[in-house]
């Protein structure tokens, strides 16, 4: 499943190719990608069509895009909206093996295409014009699209990480907390709430109540770089650690965005259909029984350390034994 920086990479993608364009058509082919609209087709193409994009947001792995209905689509990202009607939002699912793709119409349609919308025609001064179908393609048709309607943030500040500071997210994405990308994410709100917690440390940094975003990989990558094991209590645990744990989160991610995020599945690519190469890059996840690269390279160290591999919460945690030792007092 794709995790915060695939997301993150779609989000830009669809920010340079499809944020301020009008929506003229929309095709299902497939109604089953569509299932979380729960007033079906005919009301899901109606909210769209004449629509204008406002943003391309993201919270956590929740990816949205606010949309000005047909009589505001001059309006602007900031307002919300002026005729009283509801703010709503196209909300994208992307599920395990969901795809939103940019694309020139006449080109050949994916063999597991769902959904495309049409945009309007805009020329690029440097680009020339732009593809005009942004189509949703998904093989195993565990994600889909929906309209849903906006709420107002309980901080004030945007929704998520977008090109605008609209203080609106969907509803669905409402209960989650903001990602250590998000501008407006609070470290100190985090290690409060983390310390009220009685858990292992990796557990809270998977809960999408406490910070959103961080999934299995990037989890044991930032545990591997804070030198913190995953059992690591939260309700002891010092600022100064769970500072440095986040800031290795934070780096981990955006070096992940550098090389176009991980791609362990081929199903995963970006708007333009390129996959990431992150995986090239990795320290502990699935480097099972190869030498811990941070070990091999101190001088102090006389033998290997090899990274060990450990079931936990149904899948697998990957950690250097020498650097990342089990605590006495762990929380399993």
């Amino acid at each position: 499943m794709p995790e915060l920086p695939e997301v993150e990479v779609v989000r830009r993608g669809l920010a340079r190719w499809v944020l301020g364009r009008t929506i003229d058509d929309v095709d299902i082919l497939d109604v089953r990608s569509i299932r979380r609209h729960g007033l079906g087709a005919e009301d899901f193409a109606g909210n769209l069509v004449g629509a204008r994009v406002l943003d391309v947001v993201r919270r956590g792995k929740f990816l949205w895009m606010p949309l000005a209905p047909p009589a505001e689509a001059g309006g602007t990202a900031t307002s919300g909206g002026t005729s009283g009607v509801a703010p709503v939002a196209l909300m994208a699912h992307l599920g395990m093996s969901g795809q939103l793709l940019v694309k020139d119409a006449g080109l050949p349609e994916e063999k597991h295409l769902r959904v495309r919308l049409t945009l309007s025609a805009v020329d690029d001064p440097d680009a020339g014009p732009l593809p005009q179908e942004l189509r949703f393609v998904d093989q195993r048709i565990f994600g889909g699209l929906f309209v849903t309607s906006m709420v107002s943030t309980t901080d004030g500040h945007p929704g998520g990480l977008g090109e605008s500071p609209l203080p609106l997210i969907p509803i669905e994405a409402s209960h989650i907390a903001r990602d250590p990308l998000d501008p407006a994410f609070s470290f100190d709100d985090f290690f409060a709430k983390l310390r009220r917690r009685r858990t292992g440390i990796k557990r809270a940094l998977l809960d999408q109540g406490l910070v959103s975003g961080i999934g299995n990989i990037y989890a044991d990558e930032a545990l591997w770089a804070a030198k913190v094991h995953y059992a690591r209590p939260t309700d002891v645990m010092r600022r100064a650690d769970a500072l440095r744990l986040i800031d290795a989160c934070r780096d981990v991610m955006l070096r992940a965005l550098d090389a176009g995020g991980t791609s362990f599945d081929s199903l995963y690519v970006n708007v333009n259909g390129s996959s990431g190469y992150f995986e090239r890059s990795l320290n502990a996840y699935g480097r099972e029984g190869e030498p811990c690269t941070r070990c091999a390279a101190d001088p102090l160290f006389d033998s290997l350390s090899l990274i060990r591999r450990e079931m936990f919460m149904n899948r697998s945690s990957f950690s250097c034994p020498r650097c990342q030792p089990k605590p006495r007092n762990g929380r399993w």
